[in-house]
């Protein structure tokens, strides 16, 4: 009796490994970037759950939107499947993935420009490359240096987990350091919610919040956020192993956000399609 009792346990222990192996194969993980986890995989995820679901098939979505150097290292590490990337990886990120026999493949799913917002009180109408370079190196501290109005100036970024934050500085500011003022967000919403509520407040943000009320944008240079040569605009990626097989769920939904329907919902959320 024991015996049978331990084999009977045993079976179904198996059964619930098998359960528990099946559920996971269905949860498709993506981390990285907030500025595509925040809005736009998101919205491509459930648009995705919904044509899966109108095929009698179900997929259940794990995002986390905690930076581009998250994306990398989840990819590196293997704790997703697709890393979101606002920035190209670096050397030593691509010389540590293959260390670890991994081969970091980058795919473009959109485009953005990163935007310089302002309070919408704020009377500038433009603003050159050379100000952003001045204003966010600390370098020019109250708006009368470059308006008609004063005030100290509130620079706000974002932190240093950011792809955004390292793409700024290198493309806006000539790869200088951050001024020792600026005030470091987690994320583009706390950085168009603060300069909102701040009459002295300028930052960045991707064009999936130009529209936060309380806010407007600066031209670059005379050149809006959404034109094709925009100084400020990066591509987006998606990050995967390339010495991995990626799962069915995963291929098929980086296929989704590559197709009409994906790139619909990317021009949706205020970024640029990819054709």
């Amino acid at each position: 009796m024991k015996k049978i009792i331990s084999l009977l346990f045993i079976s179904f222990s198996f059964l619930l490994l098998g359960t528990s192996l099946v559920s996971a194969s269905e949860t498709l993980v993506i981390k990285g970037s907030d500025t595509l986890g925040a809005k736009m995989v998101p919205q491509l995820a459930e648009a995705y759950k919904a044509k899966l679901k109108a095929e009698g098939r179900e997929i259940a979505f794990e995002i986390a939107a905690e930076g581009s150097s998250t994306g990398v290292a989840s990819v590196i590490d293997a704790t997703a499947e697709i890393g979101m990337s606002s920035r190209d990886p670096k050397e030593k990120e691509i010389a540590k993935a293959k260390a670890k026999g991994v081969d970091m493949k980058a795919l473009t799913v959109g485009k953005d420009g990163i935007a310089i917002i302002v309070n919408e009180a704020n009377p500038l109408e433009s603003i050159s490359l050379e100000e952003i370079e001045l204003i966010f190196s600390g370098d020019v501290t109250d708006w009368s240096a470059i308006s008609m109005e004063a005030g100290t100036i509130s620079a706000y970024t974002r932190n240093t987990s950011s792809g955004t934050y390292a793409v700024f500085q290198k493309m806006g500011m000539n790869s200088r350091d951050y001024g020792s003022e600026t005030q470091k967000m987690a994320g583009n919403e706390q950085i168009a919610s603060e300069v909102a509520k701040n009459p002295n407040g300028i930052g960045y943000v991707g064009l999936a919040y130009i529209n936060t009320p309380g806010v407007k944008v600066l031209p670059v240079d005379g050149i809006n956020p959404d034109a094709s040569d925009y100084p400020l605009a990066r591509p987006l990626y998606y990050l995967i192993d390339g010495n991995a097989a990626l799962s069915a769920n995963a291929n098929d939904f980086i296929g989704f956000t590559m197709s009409p329907a994906g790139q619909a919902i990317v021009t949706q959320v205020y970024f640029l399609p990819i054709y």
